[in-house]
């Protein structure tokens, strides 16, 4: 039986705005409904509909230009009914991907300097959870996500940690089996302990350079899928 995904917020609205879009026959170069109508429209509140509308913008269907409104950008190459096509996802996962190497990266960086013995003791649980819920076959994407926010956490730079939480809705999108695929769990989990040995190591170089394995491996899967 298929695994049922759960959506996040953002992502309902981008695809009741999607869907919205299809029924109104919108060409390209059309305006949307303001945000306020939008917001109305859908029932939903102004940064969950700002958060879709980044989505919207990043894969390529919207334009937002400030103090003008929101225009559709193009109509002929996407399907707005049902799930958003592959090469759209895969374009979407590999531009936060580099988001992700430039932010996470440094996040793991500061946290081989400055992690505390109560952090390190935190990751070795979420490790050993992780391990747990791997081994008995479980879903392992919370206890995954958990890691990398402990690790964003230990870089102790409360700027950074802001940064990553205001797109929190589109680097979640990884891990919530991205392309329906639950490989990048599979393949990515050795480097989470080689991770760790580095930052307990107090090690940033080694640390980063296992930070960039994983995300290489990352990328080759989303690629290639």
């Amino acid at each position: 039986m298929a695994k049922i995904q759960k959506q996040t917020m953002h992502e309902l609205v981008s695809q009741e705005i999607q869907n919205y879009i299809e029924e109104k026959d919108l060409q390209e170069g059309d305006k949307l409904p303001s945000v306020e109508e939008m917001m109305k429209m859908f029932g939903v509140g102004r940064s969950s509909l700002r958060e879709a509308l980044r989505y919207l913008e990043a894969i390529e269907i919207v334009t937002v230009v400030n103090g003008k409104g929101v225009f559709v950008r193009d109509v002929g190459s996407y399907r707005f009914a049902g799930k958003i096509k592959v090469e759209n996802e895969k374009r979407f996962l590999l531009s936060i991907l580099d988001v992700r190497r430039a932010l996470e990266g440094k996040a793991v960086e500061l946290a081989a300097r400055r992690i505390t013995p109560a952090q390190i003791a935190e990751l070795t649980e979420v490790l050993k959870e992780y391990s747990r819920l791997k081994e008995a076959g479980k879903d392992t994407s919370k206890i995954d996500l958990a890691f990398h926010r402990s690790v964003m956490k230990a870089a102790s730079n409360p700027i950074l940690y802001s940064v990553l939480e205001s797109i929190s809705g589109m680097y979640e999108k990884f891990f919530n089996e991205p392309l329906g695929d639950k490989r990048l769990f599979d393949e990515t989990y050795p480097f989470h302990r080689t991770i760790f040995e580095g930052i307990a190591a107090r090690d940033p170089k080694q640390a980063l350079a296992e930070f960039d394995k994983l995300m290489n491996r990352i990328e080759d899967i989303i690629r290639a899928y």
